[in-house]
């Protein structure tokens, strides 16, 4: 049934999409309730897995899930700041991803993550690494008939610090002008990786790795950052400002993260 293209279309938390019925954008004949689904919002951990995600899960579950907040607090502070508390009772992880909004706090920490989305359709599941799901402003990698059904972080080896900072140009539960994931990742008490998100800035999140990281090298991240993404500018703010933007909060998102991995 989901395969009848824009006729058809399954609804949640509806916080995306019914926006865009109101502006005329899409025009269903017919909307599917997931909502009676049961089983489908769990958020599991498994020591070789990960933490999996159901897609309906709301964003309020993911943050205040207790499982997210000992092995990722990096994805619940970004949750947190999503909108308001109403939105995000209401808004769902799955919903969140499928509907491919550059300007939206949970993706740029998810891809940081190096997290995994399932999409199932009426030929199966496959999986797709996010970084390559999210194609664009709006678009994403999923098929006719497909559904986001769970994004998974993957186990890393040792210990992970991470940091979210968002930015706005007006109240705090505005959608970011620029959203920045730091994660520095320890084997011991050893800085092994750095990695550097930029999202809500280009039409994708921008991932930036760098091994062996240290102080110089973070700095040095936090400027190909701003070079290398693609802003694109709006009532928020020029191209120019948005770089930088994201030079700016990306020293200061890898120089806490640095502090706390190396007091």
């Amino acid at each position: 049934m989901l395969d009848a293209g824009d006729e058809v279309r399954p609804i949640s938390g509806g916080t995306a999409l019914l926006i865009l019925i109101k502006q005329g954008l899409l025009r269903p004949r017919t909307l599917v309730n997931l909502k009676k689904l049961e089983g489908v919002n769990s958020i599991t951990w498994d020591p070789t897995a990960g933490v999996r995600i159901e897609a309906m899960a709301t964003i309020h579950e993911v943050e205040t899930s207790p499982v997210v907040r000992e092995h990722l607090p990096v994805l619940a502070q970004a949750c947190h700041q999503v909108a308001n508390i109403r939105i995000r009772h209401l808004a769902t992880i799955g919903g969140n991803l499928a509907h491919g909004d550059h300007q939206s706090d949970p993706p740029g920490v998810l891809v940081a993550l190096d997290a995994v989305v399932e999409l199932t359709g009426a030929r199966g599941t496959r999986t797709l690494k996010l970084e390559d799901f999210l194609v664009g402003t709006y678009e994403t990698a999923l098929e006719p008939g497909e559904m986001v059904t769970a994004v998974t972080a993957p186990r890393v080896q040792g210990r992970l610090v991470g940091s979210y900072l968002k930015f706005t140009t007006g109240s705090s539960e505005e959608r970011p002008c620029a959203g920045i994931t730091a994660l520095v990742r320890l084997h011991g008490n050893l800085p092994v990786e750095a990695r550097l998100a930029v999202g809500a800035v280009g039409p994708r999140p921008l991932l930036l790795c760098r091994a062996d990281p240290s102080e110089a090298a973070l700095e040095e991240m936090a400027g190909r950052a701003a070079d290398d993404v693609d802003p694109i500018p709006d009532l928020r703010g020029s191209a120019e400002y948005k770089r930088h933007l994201v030079r700016v909060l990306g020293r200061r998102a890898l120089a806490a993260v640095w502090k706390e991995a190396c007091p």
